[in-house]
């Protein structure tokens, strides 16, 4: 049985400013969002939403770097970078934080327990 194809995207993804899409995106990919999206991202890469774009919806990927306004949940298996002109409202399940002095957070933080899974393994073996 074959395994599926899948292009790796070595090239950003990019949603200029004064674009507006409405619907969900999925990329293998980076991606920059300097425009408007109302959808669900699903990006295996990294998002980096800039100051002036604008996400109202869910964002699941690796790393994500916050300028603009966000409103909805994300979920980032590594690092969330909220810059000093964020303005971030909502849910976010992330492995880390970051956030810049300047930037406005309203909403709900929980942080992935990967460690404490790994040490509970380590504990049962001993």
């Amino acid at each position: 049985m074959s395994k599926p194809f899948e292009v790796e995207n070595k090239l950003p993804n990019i949603i200029g400013a004064g674009t507006k899409i409405v619907g969900d995106i999925d990329t293998n990919g980076d991606l920059r969002v300097d425009g408007i999206i109302e959808g669900n991202i699903v990006s295996k890469g990294k998002l980096v939403l800039g100051q002036g774009g604008n996400i109202k919806g869910t964002i699941k990927c690796s790393n994500a770097e916050i300028s603009g306004t966000f409103d909805g949940k994300v979920e980032v298996s590594e690092l969330l970078s909220l810059r000093n002109t964020a303005v971030f409202k909502g849910e976010m399940t992330i492995g880390k934080l970051s956030i810049e002095p300047g930037a406005t957070f309203n909403g709900s933080c929980n942080m992935a327990e990967k460690n404490k899974t790994a040490a509970t393994a380590d504990s049962a073996k001993k």
